[in-house]
C-alpha cells in the first residue's frame, strides 16, 4: 500500500484559505486574544513621519517588537523618544494585514532609563576612543 504524501492531501478543498483570509484569522486571534498591556524595551529604529505618526522598535536581548505611536497619541507624550532609551509602553496588538506584520499600537510611554544595549555601545565607543581608533590621523 502506497503512503499518502501529507503535503498533497488537501483534505477539504473548501478549507484552503487565501493569504488574505489566513492573515485576517491571525489578526482576529491576536487582537481578540491579547489584552492591552505594558511592554518594557529599548527604543531602536526610531522614525518620525511628516504625518505625525512615530514608528519604532522595542527590543531586548532576545526579541524586537514593531511599534507605532499614532499622531493623536504622540502629541500627548512627555517622553522625548530617542534610540537607546529604555521605556515602558502601554498599548494593544494590531496586525497590519497588507504586510502580514503585527505591531504594538502604543497609547502611553514612560521613560525607564537608558537601555542596556545602548549602555554597552557607549562603553565600547569610549574604549575604542581611548585606544585611538577614532583618531583622524589613523
Amino acid at each position: 500500500m502506497a503512503k499518502k504524501d501529507p503535503e498533497l492531501d488537501l483534505g477539504d478543498p473548501g478549507r484552503v484559505r487565501s493569504v488574505t483570509e489566513f492573515t485576517r484569522e491571525v489578526k482576529e486571534l491576536l487582537e481578540g486574544g491579547l489584552r492591552p498591556g505594558w511592554v518594557r524595551g529599548e527604543v531602536s529604529n526610531l522614525r518620525a513621519q511628516a504625518s505625525g505618526h512615530v514608528y519604532f522598535s522595542l527590543k531586548d536581548a532576545g526579541a524586537q517588537l514593531g511599534c507605532v505611536l499614532f499622531r493623536g497619541d504622540a502629541v500627548r507624550q512627555s517622553v522625548g523618544l530617542r534610540d537607546g532609551l529604555q521605556v515602558l509602553a502601554y498599548g494593544e496588538i494590531s496586525v497590519y494585514e497588507q504586510r502580514g506584520q503585527y505591531q504594538l499600537v502604543v497609547r502611553a510611554l514612560i521613560e525607564h532609563g537608558t537601555g542596556r544595549l545602548q549602555q554597552e555601545l557607549e562603553k565600547l565607543k569610549l574604549r575604542l576612543a581611548a585606544e585611538g581608533l577614532f583618531n583622524a590621523a589613523r
